[in-house]
């Protein structure tokens, strides 16, 4: 009798176990970063020059975002958008500085992926070699002076 009630008990339990809410997954971020496939970004809403903005994202131990895709340019746009109901022109990584029109990411990354506003970049006043992000009506990239003052996003990855 002993043996048929721990059986009962078991089958008890067992079935119960999937009732159970299931685990939300952790998130392999830093606090106050969002995870994208194997990149983590943080939207930094205080104004910085382009240079303050990527020693603030060291300090993180991060850089200003490198994207390297559509799917995560849209991701990183949505995550500001949660935080600001709206689409503030911010700062990423991308930068000509060292060399005109020879784009680089700050983390180091191959600029392969690009999403520049029509007609940009143009250097404009030859003086722009910095990237911000929700450009114009397209909320594309433009180059602007890097000592523009704009929020920015931080990216690294896992």
């Amino acid at each position: 009798m002993l043996t048929v009630s721990l059986l009962v008990c078991a089958v008890i339990v067992l079935a119960g176990a999937d009732d159970a809410p299931a685990e939300v997954a952790q998130s392999r971020c830093p606090d106050g970063f969002e995870e994208f496939k194997d990149r983590c970004f943080h939207y930094v809403p205080k104004v910085r020059n382009w240079a303050d903005a990527e020693t603030n994202c060291q300090s993180m131990k991060a850089n200003l975002a490198s994207v390297h895709s559509v799917e995560e340019y849209q991701f990183i746009q949505g995550m500001i958008t949660a935080q600001t109901d709206s689409f503030p022109k911010s700062w990423i990584g991308g930068t000509d500085c060292q060399q005109d029109g020879s784009w680089l990411w700050s983390d180091g990354k191959v600029f392969l992926y690009a999403n520049w506003c029509l007609g940009e970049p143009d250097n404009e006043g030859g003086s722009q070699c910095c990237t911000e992000m929700n450009f114009g009506v397209g909320k594309c990239w433009n180059d602007i002076d890097c000592s523009s003052r704009l929020p920015s996003v931080c990216g690294l990855s896992l």
